[in-house]
């Protein structure tokens, strides 16, 4: 009876540790996956002459097209959410653009 008790008591450590190191690789990944989008956010800033109000160049630079090219689908859609969603957090009013 002894030995069940202790080999049950070792399975559920076992089991406790497995669970452990899975939900400590998740957050890992997670936060791996926060660089690597910031990151890639940061290197649009080359496309900053194309973008801003007033710029006289029209045509985004080869630097500035391959940025976007690196940048992942759903790190630019996930940002493009949260950025659309501030103006309702920041309690000022919705933007509306013209085409």
């Amino acid at each position: 009876m002894a030995v069940v008790k202790s080999l049950v008591c070792h399975s559920s450590q076992a089991a406790v540790l497995l669970l452990l190191l899975v939900v400590a690789s998740v957050q890992t990944r997670t936060s791996k996956a926060q660089l690597s989008c910031t990151n890639q956010l940061i290197n649009l800033n080359v496309c900053a002459p194309f973008m801003v109000p007033g710029a006289t160049e029209t045509q985004p630079s080869s630097l500035c097209c391959g940025a976007l090219q690196a940048v992942q689908h759903d790190c630019l859609c996930s940002t493009l959410r949260i950025a659309a969603q501030l103006p309702s957090q920041c309690n000022v009013p919705p933007l509306y653009c013209a085409t």
